[in-house]
Formats: structure tokens, C-alpha cells, sequence
């Protein structure tokens, strides 16, 4: 397990949290103790009573934490601005388990901005990523993170994120940051 600190941390109130990697979704009581192992892209990787368990942004208030501020786009943003912020936002999707962003990890093929089909002036962004392993217990959490982070782009109403494991992920995809901070040289 990596550790960017080990911030003890007290939940304020019911804290829905997901477990790593088992990818299970449990509700933390108020009153839990633990610590922040990891806190990178707005989101919070605690452990609390020997388990590792993922807090996302919007429930940083339970941890005394702030939730992370709104995005602005400046106003009649083209479809390149977008892009920018497609690609800033996600770098904010980390892997609860390891400090690398989903982009630095390979894990990102494509990410397209296109108009709305349905609403004028509004788009969509389609994503195709994948997992490091197919059998990951945290995919579903991962794709909902990338998800969740751009539809809070303005001007963005959907963003659909598609799952693919061809070509399957290999370690050469990765950034070569990435594989020095993971000793994957």
C-alpha cells in the first residue's frame, strides 16, 4: 500500500464508502476512527479497523475535509477547451491503491467531446479506458469516478464511459513518471 500520509481522521456522520479492492459498498458509522493513507484527486483512500476504504469528494465534509470546488468554463468554451478539461479532470481519477492518475496509468484510450444529439449547446464525452487487471474489484468505482468528474464539466450532460480490455492493459502504457514512481522501469 502506498501512503501519502496517515492523517487520523474521526467521521462526523454515516459516511457511504467503498471497500479496496474489493469494490463492496458499506456505509462507515459516525464516530469511526481511522486514517487517511491517500488523498489525491479530491477523493480519500482511510483505514479504519484494518480496512482500506475509499471516500469520495462529496463526502469530505464527514472527515472534517472540504469537498471540491465547482468547475468553470469560460462562457462560449469551444469543444477544444472542453477537451482540456476532460483530460485535467481526469487526471484527478486516482486507483485507491496506487498514487497514479488513471491518464499517467495508461488506463485512458480515448476520451471525445461531440455535441448533445438531444440538447443544443450541450455535449457529450465519450471515454474508453480499461483496468490493469479485468478482474478488478474497484472497475466499476474507477469508471464511475471518470464519469462523475466530467459530467461536472459545464456545458457536459453525459459522459459515457466504456469498459474495454482490447488491447489489454500492459505496464509499457503507462507514463514514464508512472513507472518510475512504481519501480516498473
Amino acid at each position: 500500500m502506498y501512503s501519502r500520509s496517515s492523517e487520523p481522521v474521526r467521521f462526523e456522520r454515516d459516511c457511504p464508502a467503498v471497500l479496496v479492492p474489493q469494490g463492496e459498498h458499506v456505509t462507515l458509522p459516525a464516530g469511526s476512527i481511522g486514517y487517511i493513507t491517500q488523498a489525491l484527486g479530491g477523493s480519500y483512500t482511510v483505514f479504519v479497523e484494518g480496512n482500506l476504504l475509499r471516500i469520495a469528494g462529496q463526502d469530505a465534509d464527514a472527515i472534517g475535509k472540504e469537498p471540491p470546488e465547482p468547475l468553470e468554463l469560460p462562457a462560449g468554451a469551444d469543444d477544444e477547451a472542453v477537451e482540456q478539461l476532460v483530460w485535467k479532470q481526469l487526471r484527478t481519477c486516482f486507483d485507491p491503491e496506487i498514487p497514479i492518475n488513471v491518464v499517467d496509468l495508461g488506463l485512458v484510450y480515448e476520451a471525445t467531446v461531440v455535441p448533445h444529439p438531444e440538447q443544443p449547446g450541450q455535449r457529450r464525452v465519450e471515454v474508453s479506458m480499461t483496468l490493469t487487471a479485468p478482474g478488478c474489484g474497484m472497475g466499476d468505482v474507477l469508471v464511475s469516478d471518470v464519469r462523475d468528474k466530467i459530467e461536472r464539466i459545464p456545458t457536459v450532460v453525459e459522459a459515457d464511459v466504456e469498459l474495454v480490455f482490447d488491447p489489454p492493459w500492459n505496464r509499457t502504457m503507462m507514463s514514464e513518471a508512472a513507472r518510475l514512481e512504481t519501480g516498473m522501469l
